[in-house]
């Protein structure tokens, strides 16, 4: 194995051991959990803040340690103004439909050819916990650990090889770590869009409050829009009516945005971005090699496991 495979092949095995020990610690959790007061494990809550912990937090300084160890390159910082942040929120937002409409069709054909439903524990998690864990947890913890781990401490590693590779890395193991089909699509997308715009920026700041506004329309805004619609079939209300239209148009408003921006995106240049090290072959050496094939595998068996129910 020469040295740039056995390079990536070290960020799948952390990557890889990010997930082992998450699973780990949720095991721990839950057990010690369900000898001390099982009667916690029916709420909702309380395991979604569990796994938070386990998630992010507890595995977060193992993984920073492994990291460091991997030489990192600083990138160079740049500002955005207001018009270039609504564009990348438009494309942002238009990316998160694409990829939830490519996940919807592929979980319909699959559910429809297993004879069985094939649900998404996250919008479940959504549906059931209470308001304000969604506010706190998925819409602002959630994005802070994910933007660190999966742009920051990865593209900082990786950048020497080009955009293209730490944006595709990236993008690739941000949707594996999600363990489900349902959300691997948007994230895939997304977590593209987000490598992009820090490799352009160098500011993690930006892809954690793009990220977090993502979270708070799926997890937050859906709700009360979900409510509305709920009212509006029993018995119209023109509160509720008003809450939809204005969701509507400002969401037909970021699409056409994001569409407008799709377009430009292939025109960008990464400022300050110089590819130190081309790849040969960049999609052999990146996924074919120990580490990354064990981090594919596992988390491959993830989706399988949760699909299968």
């Amino acid at each position: 194995m020469d040295i740039h495979k056995k390079f990536f092949s070290k960020i799948g095995f952390n990557y890889l051991i990010l997930g082992i020990i998450t699973l780990i610690f949720q095991i721990i959790i839950l057990n010690i959990i369900n000898l001390t007061n099982p009667q916690y494990l029916t709420d909702i809550n309380i395991i979604s803040i569990v796994s938070t912990i386990c998630n992010y937090i507890l595995p977060f300084p193992i993984f920073y340690w492994l990291m460091k160890k991997i030489s990192s390159t600083k990138l160079e910082k740049t500002g955005i103004g207001i018009k270039t942040f609504i564009l990348y929120l438009g494309i942002t937002i238009t990316l998160m439909w694409i990829g939830n409409l490519i996940g919807l069709a592929i979980t319909s054909l699959l559910s429809s050819t297993m004879q069985s439903d094939i649900t998404n524990p996250v919008q479940e998690l959504i549906n059931s916990a209470d308001i304000w864990f969604n506010l706190i947890i998925i819409s602002l913890l959630a994005p802070i650990f994910e933007e660190i781990l999966f742009r920051k401490l990865l593209i900082d590693r990786t950048i020497k090889y080009g955009a293209k590779v730490s944006i595709i890395l990236s993008a690739v193991i941000f949707a594996l770590f999600h363990g489900n089909l349902n959300q691997f699509f948007y994230a895939l997308l997304m977590g593209g869009f987000f490598a992009y715009v820090y490799i352009k920026t160098g500011r993690i700041i930006y892809t954690i409050i793009l990220h977090s506004i993502i979270n708070l329309m799926g997890s937050v805004v859906s709700l009360f829009v979900a409510n509305s619609v709920n009212n509006l079939m029993s018995v119209f209300n023109s509160l509720d009516f008003a809450i939809l239209i204005t969701y509507i148009m400002i969401l037909l408003l970021f699409l056409i945005i994001g569409i407008y921006g799709l377009t430009k995106l292939e025109k960008a240049r990464f400022n300050g971005q110089k590819t130190e090290i081309a790849l040969k072959n960049p999609f052999r050496t990146m996924f074919l090699n120990y580490g990354m094939i064990c981090l594919t595998a596992f988390y491959i068996i993830m989706m399988i496991r949760q699909t299968l129910g």
